[in-house]
């Protein structure tokens, strides 16, 4: 750890009073907003646009990139769902004629939800055509990740679990109808098997490079298709997709939040890897989309069978992704934290901020997470907290061995300054790379160029461990 950071943030001074800590969270939304996103090409149409929109103000947190909301967290991840246009997961059209109903609706949380739900519902319907279905289903599981994310913002948090189910049974279904089909399996993890999706070329049998494919803390299976598994495919690679703890399955039906011993995720998957007559097993990626650049890296420090490493970005701390306001609240007593939480900051939370707070925190506390879907806050701030300092990896990046790629992002709003800081830690042969504004591929993940963040990952990937075909 660098000894410049403590393990758990100094207690709040006793003088700090309910309402001048109310005043120092007054711009908790505003950092929290991007956080919160996992996360143009032409405007809706002015009438059913916020003052403003399809331009960026001064000072927006989405700098340089199109305005389809006035709210930044609505907005980024309506920039993700287009950016996954360019892979057949949605579709622009279709994204912008929801994005035009929203607004006029009045966007927030539950217009946003329940338009995209009912995209997802449109869209799940058979047509018995398969190469329809097959992309109608990818872009169903989009659309249902879309309204997933902000229902417990909305009037019915109560369907965080069915509007999941829906999208699982859209994505399941994409897989299958994949050709080849994606090979499913439960690989054993303690208590709780993990779902792989395991994507071939072909059935040739060949062995090939392959790629496992690491989401971060509020993404959908469907993310991985956009961030990999397409290129992987276009590239002669085979990829896997999980749900890991505090993912997809796990968190959202079996109650497993996440685990800071990622290598004990990651190693049963290349254990179930290298069982495979068409895989290479000198050959196996392992890529960290968003929070995943904080657990791929922590896995491959301890699993050196991973001989490729790229961490989108590079993240040390998560917990620095939090506001300070909030991570002051945390103290090494838990009874006093709990006390500030639940007598000073929770009475004085908007809506929008209690929601933001109970979507940030439900992939660390099961307790946060079934509070939020009857409608209230979690009290156990402390727990909750500990989990997410508990993933620093500070002290071991110099272990990992694996030539590794650290992306940045211009302008990233969750993590900024550290895919650099990760990058000078390493010990290994090592590459930096920033995405820019320039190509439109700015803000944490580059929602706008999903395309181009592929290019960057996985033409390094062949430098590094050669071709799949040839």
């Amino acid at each position: 750890m660098d000894s410049s950071r403590n393990l758990v943030p100094p207690p709040v001074h006793a003088a700090a009073t309910a309402p001048s800590r109310r005043a120092a969270l007054a711009g908790l939304v505003a950092g929290a907003a991007g956080a919160v996103g996992a996360v143009g090409l032409g405007a809706p149409a002015a009438s059913a646009m916020p003052a403003g929109a399809g331009r960026t103000p001064a000072g927006s947190p989405t700098p340089g990139a199109m305005q389809l909301f006035a709210d930044p967290g609505l907005n980024f991840n309506a920039l993700l769902a287009l950016g996954g246009s360019g892979a057949r997961a949605a579709e622009v059209g279709e994204v912008l004629t929801a994005v035009n109903a929203i607004n006029a609706a009045g966007a927030d949380e539950n217009t946003y939800t329940a338009e995209f739900r009912s995209w997802g519902d449109r869209l799940a319907r058979g047509t018995g055509h398969p190469q329809t279905d097959r992309f109608r289903s990818l872009r169903a599981a989009q659309y249902y990740g879309q309204a997933l994310f902000f229902v417990l913002g909305s009037r019915t948090p109560g369907d965080e679990e069915r509007l999941y189910l829906a999208g699982r049974r859209a994505w399941d279904r994409f897989a299958r109808l994949c050709d080849p089909a994606a090979v499913t399996d439960r690989v054993p993890y303690g208590r709780t098997p993990l779902p792989v999706w395991f994507f071939r070329p072909d059935t040739s049998g060949r062995p090939r490079p392959t790629v496992i494919l690491t989401n971060g803390s509020d993404g959908q299976n469907v993310d991985m298709w956009t961030y990999g598994v397409m290129a992987a495919l276009d590239r002669g690679w085979n990829a896997l997709v999980y749900d890991g703890p505090g993912q997809g399955q796990l968190l959202f039906v079996d109650e497993v939040v996440f685990s800071p011993r990622w290598e004990r995720v990651v190693g049963p998957l290349v254990d179930w890897l290298l069982r495979r007559s068409d895989v290479d097993g000198r050959r196996i990626a392992l890529t960290g989309l968003s929070m995943g650049g904080d657990l791929a890296p922590r896995a491959a420090a301890f699993d050196h069978r991973i001989a490729a490493l790229a961490a989108m970005p590079g993240c040390l701390n998560p917990w620095l992704g939090f506001p300070a306001e909030l991570r002051e609240i945390l103290t090494p007593d838990k009874a006093e934290t709990n006390r500030i939480w639940n007598e000073e900051v929770v009475p004085a939370l908007s809506p929008s901020e209690a929601y933001q707070l109970k979507k940030r925190f439900e992939p660390f506390s099961v307790e946060a997470m079934l509070e939020a879907r009857r409608g209230r806050m979690f009290t156990d701030f402390w727990t909750a907290a500990r989990r997410v300092v508990a993933l620093e990896i500070t002290d071991v990046v110099r272990r990992i061995e694996a030539p590794t790629l650290v992306l940045d992002y211009e302008a990233e709003q969750f993590y900024p300054g550290q895919p650099r800081e990760m990058y000078e830690l390493l010990r290994t042969r090592k590459e930096y790379v920033k995405l820019t504004a320039a190509t439109g591929a700015q803000l944490h993940c580059s929602p706008m160029a999903p395309q181009q963040h592929c290019e960057v990952v996985f033409d390094w990937l062949e430098d590094t461990l050669g071709r799949g075909r040839g």
